[in-house]
């Protein structure tokens, strides 16, 4: 049985490539860790250049977002998450990513669901999901000839 095979797994940060978050910001980076299309999450770390701005977005899961350095915001918020900081977004909310340090921001993110990216009339013009990452990674492994790791799954 499937559950018998599944076993603790480790995957190391030099084990998967940071690649351009493309369409979406070609300035940020991303790197997936996990991809899981059963739950619709994702397990990625992005790194923003100093003072960078995202575009607005909408959950429709939640997030968990730990800061590993620089500090952000969302232009919605009076809080500023810095180095060590732990943020819990919750399903349905809107937000629009700042930069608000003079370093590079990189976070560790687990991902639930979609993120539908937002005109300024609020009008869905991309979304994000497990499966445009998963295609995201596989493309960018293709195209710099590096054998991909299954990131859908744990030791299997």
């Amino acid at each position: 049985m499937l559950f018998e095979r599944i076993d603790t797994e480790c995957i190391n940060d030099d084990e998967t490539p940071w690649m351009p978050y493309t369409p979406y910001d070609e300035n940020t980076l991303v790197k997936y860790f996990k991809i899981d299309p059963v739950r619709g999450e994702s397990i990625v770390m992005l790194k923003s250049p100093p003072r960078g701005k995202k575009p607005k977005h909408h959950h429709t899961g939640t997030v968990i977002v730990y800061t590993i350095q620089g500090a952000w915001k969302y232009i919605e918020h009076d809080w500023t998450a810095r180095a060590g900081s732990v943020v819990y977004e919750t399903a349905g909310t809107v937000h629009t990513p700042i930069g608000v340090s003079d370093e590079a921001t990189i976070t560790l993110s687990i991902v639930t669901g979609e993120l539908l990216y937002l005109d300024d009339d609020n009008k869905i013009i991309a979304q994000s999901n497990w499966k445009t990452n998963m295609e995201r990674y596989l493309n960018h492994c293709k195209k710099h000839g590096i054998t991909p790791k299954d990131l859908s799954t744990f030791a299997v």
